[in-house]
């Protein structure tokens, strides 16, 4: 599916980008998982040419490492020598690189540190905070986990309390844009279509994707694709739930399916 909508939260990350080029900018970006976070950054940075794009994968520190400095190599076009198993020698040397050189720097799904290493956020405490007032990085950390997200930089008690310089927050698409969207995929759509669709997928962008790349643009088609037997959306609630709460999911599940039988109190 083309990118749509988005245009206010793409002018406001591209003016953030050229007041980098002043001085050194932290932006931390949240909304639900699928809602199209990481297109965004994409799309809105797609024409810089010092862009990095570090997503945070469930490896080893070391194993992270190797894919950050491949990414590095590659459009930095900077060989990195020897062996590099700490990121915060990788956020220190591209720090003191975006002084001669500016940088724009997006690690994605960034709560996930805290299951690599919980001493990366201190060690880029240090760093930022000795680098800042001379480099000129554009730095994005986007998150999934608005609970992660919300204790690594809003509880006073953490390293990284307070370091952000501005916050983005993205959210469902709004009726109009689905109204755009389904438009475009299908020119005689009807109103039930377009309730049906903002209905199922709560105007999350990747759900809207999902049933515009399946064809499912009349209300009929939408409904057997939700309901199907294998859907992916029978199964998105307890996705969501695990990785929101890790191994204590099944207390929230079990809340509920209390509600859902009835019980409030």
């Amino acid at each position: 599916m083309k990118f749509f909508g988005r245009q206010n939260e793409i002018k406001e990350l591209q003016e953030i980008r050229n007041l980098s080029l002043q001085t050194a900018r932290f932006t931390i970006v949240t909304g639900r998982r699928r809602s199209g976070k990481t297109s965004l950054l994409i799309k809105a940075y797609e024409d810089v040419q010092d862009m990095l794009y570090f997503f945070v994968a469930r490896k080893s520190e070391a194993e992270l490492c190797r894919d950050f400095i491949e990414e590095m190599t590659s459009k930095l076009q900077l060989p990195i020598l020897g062996e590099v198993t700490r990121f915060a020698d990788i956020f220190k040397y591209l720090l003191q690189l975006s002084k001669i050189r500016p940088i724009t720097l997006i690690i994605d799904e960034f709560q996930d540190f805290k299951r690599v290493n919980p001493s990366i956020f201190s060690d880029m405490q240090k760093i930022w905070d000795l680098n800042k007032q001379e480099a000129h990085i554009n730095l994005v950390v986007c998150g999934s986990v608005y609970s992660l997200m919300n204790i690594i930089f809003k509880n006073n008690k953490q390293p990284l309390y307070g370091r952000q310089t501005g916050e983005i927050k993205v959210t469902p698409f709004p009726p109009s844009v689905i109204k755009e969207i389904l438009s475009t995929y299908n020119s005689a759509y009807t109103n039930d279509d377009l309730l049906a669709l903002y209905s199922y997928t709560g105007g999350v962008a990747e759900y809207v994707e999902m049933m515009m790349d399946a064809g499912a643009t009349t209300k009929e088609q939408m409904t057997e694709r939700f309901i199907a037997k294998n859907s992916y959306f029978i199964y998105e609630g307890k996705n969501m739930l695990i990785e929101e709460f890790g191994k204590d999911y099944a207390r929230y599940f079990e809340i509920l399916q209390l509600i859902a039988s009835g019980y409030t109190t």
